[in-house]
Order: C-alpha cells, then sequence, then structure tokens
C-alpha cells in the first residue's frame, strides 16, 4: 500500500488501494479529528499457499475468500484520534494471513489443563429459527478458523457448518463473544469485509450484532447487557 514503501516487484497502485479499502481511507482522512491512517503492507498470497491450506484442513476455501487472499495475505488497517496533544490510537480493521487462519480448538481457547471443554460449554438451547440460523458447534459437526481475534474482545470466525470435509457453499461469519456465545453476522465473507469496513474497526463493533450491545467501556451511551458467564 501507499503508506509503507513496497517490496521490489510489488507495486500497489492507488486503485488496488481504494478497491481493498473501498475508499474508506478518503473518509477517515478527511475526517475531523482523525489522523495516523495506516494500512499495513501484505502481498498477495500465492495460489499454493491457498491450496496447501485447503489440503492440510481438509476444507474447500470460499471463491471470495480466496479471491481476498489473491489481492492481500490478511488486511489490518488502523487510525488514531488527535485530542488536544495526545494522539489515541482507535480504529482497527484486521483479517488474518492465511498462515495464521487457524482452527479454533480447545488448546487455543484455554490454556488451563483441567479446563473445561469447549463441547462442555455447548448451550443447545438456541438453536435455528426463524431469524437466526443454527450456531456453531466446538466439536465435529463445525469447522470454526478465526478471522480476526479482535483485539481480544472476542473472535470472527469462518464457520463451516457441516464439518470434514468441508464445502465452500457451508460457511457463514459467526461472531464469538468473551463468554462464549455465539452471534452470526453474514452468510458470506464478502458481506462481513463490508461490515468491517462501514463500522471503521471501531473497538467492540462486533457486539452491535449481540443482545446485550457494546460495552459501557467502548459506547459510553450504549450498552447496558454484561455477559454471562467467565471470559477466555
Amino acid at each position: 500500500m501507499e503508506e509503507e514503501a513496497s517490496p521490489p516487484g510489488l507495486g500497489c497502485s492507488k486503485p488496488h488501494l481504494e478497491k481493498l479499502t473501498l475508499g474508506i481511507t478518503r473518509i477517515l482522512e478527511s475526517s475531523p479529528g482523525v489522523t495516523e491512517v495506516t494500512i499495513i503492507e501484505k502481498p498477495p498470497a500465492e495460489r499454493h499457499m491457498i491450496s496447501s491450506w485447503e489440503q492440510k484442513n481438509n476444507c474447500v476455501m470460499p471463491e471470495d475468500v480466496k479471491n481476498f487472499y489473491l489481492m492481500t495475505d490478511g488486511f489490518h488497517m488502523t487510525w488514531s484520534v488527535k485530542l488536544d496533544e495526545h494522539i489515541i490510537p482507535l480504529g482497527s480493521m484486521a483479517i488474518n494471513s492465511i498462515s495464521k487462519l487457524t482452527q479454533l480448538t480447545q488448546s487455543s481457547m484455554y490454556s488451563l489443563p483441567n479446563a473445561p471443554t469447549l463441547a462442555d460449554l455447548e448451550d443447545d438451547t438456541h438453536e435455528a429459527s426463524d431469524d437466526q440460523p443454527e450456531k456453531p458447534h466446538f466439536d465435529s459437526r463445525s469447522v470454526i478458523f478465526e478471522l480476526d481475534s479482535c483485539n481480544g474482545n472476542g473472535k470472527v470466525c469462518l464457520v463451516y457448518k457441516s464439518g470434514k470435509p468441508a464445502l465452500a457453499e457451508d460457511t457463514e461469519i459467526w461472531f464469538l463473544d468473551r463468554a462464549l456465545y455465539w452471534h452470526f453476522l453474514t452468510d458470506t465473507f464478502t458481506a462481513y469485509y463490508r461490515l468491517l469496513i462501514t463500522h471503521l474497526g471501531l473497538p467492540q463493533w462486533q457486539y452491535a450484532f449481540t443482545s446485550y450491545g457494546i460495552s459501557p467501556q467502548a459506547k459510553p451511551k450504549g450498552s447496558e447487557g454484561r455477559s454471562k458467564r467467565g471470559c477466555f
């Protein structure tokens, strides 16, 4: 990208930048008080990296996810605000690189040897309804990959709903909050990426899609809801 020097031969252009960020850089840079709009350089992934990921995980990557990685191997855009003489980091938009698109497992969630398994925390009281699809499962019924760690505020996940071998058409994007509850975000990665850009990477924006909303710390006039279970 233009904010950082490109490696020899990469040659990112302004149209490429505009396409990747959907033009949001211009909006941020023209907003009063916004400063230090930065995109961390991510070269395109090679096709063999995608094939290797699919073979390793026995999953077919959705076409829109493939196209994204063929444009950039992950995404990280940040911006800050200036208050008086202080620069305060605020927005952060991120998508993991292919190497960090790893399966969510017991070991990736807990470090204590006697901690409950993720399957132990299954809550089958919230199944599919007219306005909410069936939630992911921590057992073999679903295959879950982390797209974004949300700076410790939860995890945005690419979820294969039918186990392995996993097909591209069986994917959805879900948010796993700190209390280990699932919240549906979008049917496709493309739709999620547009949500990410639209919300400008504001802290905890994913909680707007939960029943209890954004925390008072992130939104002073906002949500009063609190999580019901322990945090990971």
